[in-house]
């Protein structure tokens, strides 16, 4: 048995039992026979000893969070329930931007009152630009990323196999119809001559798809990618809801599509944890493009000149306590920056997001209300 579990040993006892040895005079008869027995003992309690040794422990596999992967975000736990997944890939963390930027459009409009019938109008407004083309925007996204994610974030329910082709490409097209079908249900339900709310559903999809697919693929290019991006969460929700609830003007247009710059800044945020699927695929993200340092300081300049320049614009007409309040927003702001983003724009960028953003979109609906009046 020792010469099978342990050939050193073996070696070791031939050797003892061959090499010639001379007994002294004076040993008992049976020394020879005792060493014999000491070796094979030694070696039965080696053999054993390795046979009983434990097996290196395995490195410990971090458990997901259960909310993360509801929410879509980044630390998501693995899930094999396919309504779970579904919810996964249209990211629920992107839609609270767009109900708000409803909310401002409804504010602006001047026309909005606590009835039952202007509540129920701007919660299907909500839910066509969240859940629905929010949800299509984020899973048409995910699609044509399953490339740079399987570098990235291999974990994600596409690269990961966690659901199949056809049920991803059938979510796309639920979820754009519904938001579309929901938009004329609104132009229908406001008494729209013109149906303005389709046309922007219409045209924010259209946005989005040129955004991921190719060949266009707005996102490979760090600057338009990121203006279209911030041009969906700002613009075109407040253009839905005042349009839904009032006129949509050339000059509300114009002061949301200049907000839209701080949604350029804001997109950038999210490109850092992209860098190296980017890069490997060519996409010309700002981090990529620019380097991470210098990238950093785009982003938050984008976000905090664009809301002092309209704090400037409130000022100049003539409405001084908007823009202060508007001014007092932007302050919180910029010590998260420098308290998260700029410290560590990849490790931070969710408390970052979730510490700065409330004050951004409290400043949207500041400008909202002021332009209402």
């Amino acid at each position: 048995m020792a010469s099978v579990l342990n050939p050193v040993s073996s070696i070791r006892l031939s050797s003892t039992m061959t090499a010639p040895r001379r007994t002294p005079p004076n040993s008992p008869p049976n020394s020879l026979t005792l060493s014999r027995r000491r070796l094979m003992v030694r070696a039965a309690e080696t053999d054993a000893n390795e046979v009983k040794a434990p097996a290196p422990e395995k490195a410990p596999v971090a458990a997901g969070s259960s909310v993360n992967q509801i929410l879509g975000i980044k630390g998501a736990k693995q899930e094999t329930d396919i309504w779970k997944i579904r919810v996964q890939l249209t990211k629920p963390v992107t839609w609270p931007p767009l109900v708000w930027g409803v909310v401002c459009g409804a504010a602006a409009s001047g026309n909005f009152h606590w009835t039952v019938d202007d509540v129920a109008k701007s919660i299907v407004c909500m839910i066509m630009s969240g859940p629905c083309l929010t949800g299509y925007t984020q899973t048409l996204n995910d699609w044509y990323d399953r490339e740079i994610d399987a570098i990235n974030e291999p974990y994600r329910p596409i690269p990961s196999g966690a659901i199949s082709e056809n049920e991803v490409i059938t979510q796309i097209w639920v979820l754009l119809l519904g938001g579309l079908g929901l938009a004329g249900l609104l132009d229908v339900w406001a008494g729209h001559d013109f149906p303005i709310l389709f046309y922007l559903a219409i045209g924010g999809s259209l946005l989005s798809y040129i955004y991921s697919a190719p060949p266009l693929k707005l996102k490979q290019n760090g600057w338009i990618g990121n203006f279209a991006l911030g041009a969906s969460y700002i613009s075109l929700p407040w253009w839905a809801g005042q349009a839904l609830f009032g006129t949509l003007t050339p000059d509300i247009i114009v002061l949301t599509l200049l907000y839209s710059i701080a949604g350029l800044g804001i997109a950038i945020v999210n490109d850092f944890k992209s860098v190296e699927g980017d890069r490997a695929l060519g996409l010309q993200s700002l981090p990529v493009a620019f380097g991470a340092e210098t990238a950093k300081w785009i982003c938050v300049g984008a976000i905090d000149i664009t809301q002092i320049s309209v704090a400037g614009y409130l000022l100049g007409s003539g409405k001084p306590y908007y823009a202060l309040a508007l001014l007092g927003l932007i302050l919180p702001q910029v010590f998260f920056q420098f308290k998260y983003f700029l410290k560590d724009p990849v490790k931070n960028d969710v408390k970052y997001q979730a510490s700065a953003q409330p004050f951004l979109v409290l400043g949207l609906l500041v400008t909202a209300l002021a332009t209402s009046h």
